[in-house]
């Protein structure tokens, strides 16, 4: 059985009644129609600029609901209900020890297969104790991504967003212009 959430509050507080959605026991449904987001930014931190062990060595790419990223250039803080998708694409292959590829428009660094799906959504009561976010996992390897995710604990991922971006809403604005300018 699955349980639709949508939080309704007045103002620019609204939160869409296409927000996120749970299973009965909690585990959050795999967004869908997410590539029609506003795609907000594909940071990457490749291994071959970081000895072979960079954190996160895929593009990440990153969408919210064109609603809810008014409501936080208008405000500097995302409203209830809010759903941040990462779709993780592995770096294209490579020609040069670095991960990098030569391409029509010179050497760098592009895009190959989809590998996984972090998840983010904002809601003060059910996520109290990291600051008014869940995280979920949907899967680091190729599609098809899990249908559903369990709420990942403090330590995987709400402890480092606590410590570095707990001024910005707990997202990492520094790698989205769009969410740094808030216009």
């Amino acid at each position: 059985m699955l349980l639709a959430v949508g939080m309704f509050q007045s103002g620019w507080q609204s939160a869409a009644a296409d927000g996120p959605s749970y299973t009965a026991d909690g585990r959050l449904v795999l967004p869908v129609g997410y590539r029609k987001w506003v795609f907000i930014g594909a940071p990457l931190t490749p291994n071959g600029l970081n000895n072979g062990k960079a954190g996160f060595p895929e593009f990440h790419n990153v969408y919210v609901q064109d609603k809810n990223l008014t409501v936080y250039q208008k405000t500097g803080s995302f409203p209830e209900g809010t759903v941040i998708v990462k779709e993780l694409l592995l770096i294209a292959k490579s020609t040069y020890p670095d991960g990098s590829a030569d391409s029509a428009s010179g050497r760098g660094y592009g895009e190959g297969a989809f590998n996984g799906m972090d998840v983010t959504v904002k809601d003060s009561k059910r996520f109290a104790d990291t600051n008014g976010w869940g995280f979920f996992n949907f899967g680091h390897h190729a599609l098809p991504y899990e249908p559903t995710a369990k709420l990942a604990s403090k330590q995987e991922c709400a402890s480092c967003h606590i410590a570095g971006a707990a001024k910005t809403d707990l997202t990492w604005v520094e790698f989205y212009p769009v969410l740094r300018g808030r216009n």
